[in-house]
């Protein structure tokens, strides 16, 4: 009798076994599915985008926001790789959308000459060097990036190509989760 719980038991524990493993190569696919195909962990290593996201923040970011046909609007914070440096990302909010002219004259930001700036409330402090003039036409298909640091940030208006394609824009930035939650607006 004791031989024949034996063989019974074994059957039961491979079983169990079996369960859980399944299990665990189930998640560890849904998890590495969600990691490459859903969401971007990113982390914010200058202060480029302060007082939105601090240096050292790390953030999670949406990367099907825009591939069901949305398409990125003004102001929404977006990791993409830059296009002076293909392989590296970068994060910043959108100021010029495909086809508007953007105009940036004593720190202020006109769209399509338009006598009314941009409300840039979400800037970390007025510009202090107002560099001359610039004058940028978005092509169809991109868009034009900057910081919310705008003393402090490498975007659109210092980079040799400085257009960024819809297709090297990775996600949305949805929330930051490092020290303390927040949705990033």
């Amino acid at each position: 009798m004791e031989n024949e719980e034996k063989p019974g038991k074994l059957k039961s524990i491979r079983h169990i076994v079996v369960v859980y493993l399944t299990i665990a190569v189930a998640t560890l696919i849904g998890i590495i599915i969600l990691y490459t195909q859903v969401l971007v962990n990113a982390y914010i290593p200058s202060e480029s985008m302060e007082n939105t996201l601090m240096t050292g923040d790390r953030i999670i970011g949406n990367r099907l926001a825009y591939k069901f046909g949305e398409k990125p609007e003004r102001f929404d914070v977006v990791i993409f790789y830059a296009p002076d440096f293909e392989n590296t990302p970068y994060i910043k909010r959108v100021i010029g959308l495909p086809g508007e002219k953007v105009t940036i004259k004593d720190g202020l930001v006109y769209i399509n000459d338009n006598h009314e700036p941009l409300d840039d409330s979400f800037i970390k402090e007025e510009v202090k060097d107002k560099e001359e003039s610039l004058e940028f036409q978005v092509p169809e298909g991109h868009y034009f990036m900057m910081g919310d640091n705008r003393n402090e940030s490498f975007d659109s208006r210092y980079w040799d190509n400085p257009y960024v394609a819809e297709d090297v824009i990775i996600a949305k930035a949805l929330f930051k989760y490092w020290k303390g939650f927040e949705i990033i607006k």
